[in-house]
């Protein structure tokens, strides 16, 4: 039970290639209900659930870095507790970076443990990096080729794509190099690196799907 994990660049045809691995392997695709029902299993409830991933991290500036002395608040939800069992009452809890994250990391591995699932984003490369029966794969595209991506699914201000690209690849190596200790480009950190403007998504998805099932092979032997 092979688990991939799909890390991409912004308008690199990442997603489309994830999606159609899933299909043509008959995989989950790894999503924000599977996180909720992960969380009830530690005692959280759906409206506590932060999808803190690579594409949502919001980057801090240098100096708000610098002065921060405790983790930065994320979400402040009402939980209830029963006092002996008498009355409920409702506190606010705070959840923080660290807890976030926690979470992700929690229902990756659980994820992983269910086996045939695709995982995008989420630092799955990271907290998978040293368990068996793994697939990790990055997305890339030269800069041109995602504006344009990205233009033909509904984005059409080129300095307002350009913008969302920079924001993106800077929080998404930001999470990995802050929560997991990785450099988000380094391809030493995957089994393949794509580049969806040379290779076809049919194409791309044929390759991960072959390598898959040659480490699934491998491991049963």
């Amino acid at each position: 039970m092979t688990v991939i994990t799909v890390s991409r660049q912004l308008g690199s045809g990442g997603d489309e290639i994830a999606t159609q691995v899933c299909e043509r392997l008959g995989y989950q695709f790894f999503n924000k209900e599977m996180m909720i029902e992960a969380a009830s299993d530690v005692g959280l409830r759906a409206e506590e659930v932060v999808d803190f991933s690579e594409d949502r991290y919001d980057v801090q500036n240098f100096l708000e870095r610098l002065l921060r002395s405790r983790a930065r608040q994320v979400k402040q939800v009402l939980v209830r507790d029963d006092d002996h069992k008498v009355i409920d009452t409702l506190n606010a809890r705070t959840l923080n970076e660290a807890q976030c994250v926690d979470l992700v990391r929690y229902t990756v591995l659980t994820a992983y443990e269910t086996g045939n699932f695709v995982i995008v984003g989420r630092g799955g490369q990271a907290i998978l990096r040293d368990k068996p029966n793994t697939l990790h794969v990055r997305v890339v595209a030269p800069l041109e080729q995602r504006i344009q991506h990205i233009r033909t699914g509904g984005m059409s201000g080129i300095s307002e794509i350009k913008l969302a690209i920079e924001r993106h690849d800077r929080a998404a190596a930001e999470y990995l190099d802050r929560f997991f200790g990785i450099t988000w480009d380094d391809p030493a950190n995957y089994h393949l690196v794509i580049n969806g403007n040379m290779m076809p998504v049919r194409a791309a998805v044929e390759v991960i799907v072959a390598a898959a099932e040659a480490i699934q092979a491998t491991a049963s032997v």
